[in-house]
């Protein structure tokens, strides 16, 4: 009988098994349970985290609930008296407020405050007076070559989008008001990306009415001297307002400004070098806020 040759499959199936030798157990062990703690670890973090989240709101909650209930009822005497004692530290620490951002008409401040968002005001500083030379009214701006402005406003940051803003604000201006900037809040608000706070900046600084406007660092400030909610500028607009007399809603809107800036930061502020302390009830802020004098002095701007 003739011989037959054996495949490869065939010597596989007839050949004794080998079994790899068997690993050992106990790191097997270890990395499971390795991996089973990380999920736990990490689930019980997020629940600390999420219970710190919501302690936070709800105690934002409490002092907005608070600011805006004063607010309605209107100050008494004891807290027109503190913020009248408030307002004399905050001019003898900024003797001269002014606002910070370069302008020279009504259009030229709205435009600068436009291009203000996002952005340091000494780098808008840098642009407007390249800006308004090119392009000095609304019609001007309105018919501006897109690249051409694009270019100039090139360090301000979001430089195209600024552009678009510019122009389509600027060809507003000109078929709503005849290129001139309106003189009523109801108006300043009605036209594209302006809002209560640029409205009621261009009020106060080009025009003279009374008005205050919340920016960040007013809204912080007004909120640590428990004058407003930090998060609702319209709450804290009305609770400052209801402080002062009309002629010091706007040198009480730059010092409060000023204050933000200079002394009064928002991860650290110099409480141990901030003359309003004594009048302060966030002073300190729970360990956030430096007391060493020394230090609290460096922290000055």
């Amino acid at each position: 009988m003739p011989s037959r040759k054996m495949t490869p499959a065939a010597a596989d199936a007839t050949a004794p098994s080998q079994k790899p030798p068997a690993k050992k157990a106990a790191p097997a062990k270890k990395v499971t349970a390795a991996k089973q703690a990380a999920p736990a670890t990490n689930a019980t973090a997020a629940k600390a985290t999420a219970k710190k989240v919501t302690a936070k709101k709800a105690a934002a909650k409490v002092v907005a609930a608070a600011a805006a209930e004063a607010a309605a009822a209107g100050p008494d005497q004891a807290q027109t008296e503190r913020a009248r004692r408030i307002l004399d530290l905050l001019t003898a620490r900024y003797p001269d407020p002014v606002l910070e951002l370069d302008f020279a008409s009504p259009l030229q401040l709205l435009i600068a405050a436009v291009l203000a968002a996002q952005t340091l005001d000494e780098r808008v500083n840098q642009v407007t007076p390249v800006l308004f030379a090119k392009y000095p009214t609304a019609a001007d701006l309105a018919a501006a070559d897109p690249a051409e402005m694009e270019q100039i406003l090139m360090p301000v940051g979001y430089y195209r989008k600024k552009t678009q803003i510019v122009m389509k604000l600027a060809a507003v201006l000109v078929e709503r008001h005849g290129g001139e900037v309106p003189m009523t809040f109801e108006e300043l608000v009605e036209l594209p990306w302006v809002g209560r706070k640029t409205a009621n900046m261009v009020l106060g600084n080009a025009f003279s009415v009374p008005a205050i406007s919340v920016d960040t660092h007013v809204g912080r400030v007004a909120h640590r001297l428990s004058w407003g909610p930090e998060k609702d500028g319209e709450a804290t607009e009305l609770g400052v307002s209801a402080l002062f007399e009309q002629k010091d809603w706007v040198p009480v809107n730059l010092l409060l400004i000023l204050h933000g800036r200079r002394t009064c930061h928002s991860r650290k502020p110099a409480c141990g070098a901030c003359s309003l302390a004594p009048e302060c009830p966030s002073a300190g802020l729970d360990g956030k806020g430096e007391l060493d004098p020394d230090k609290a002095r460096a922290l000055l701007k």
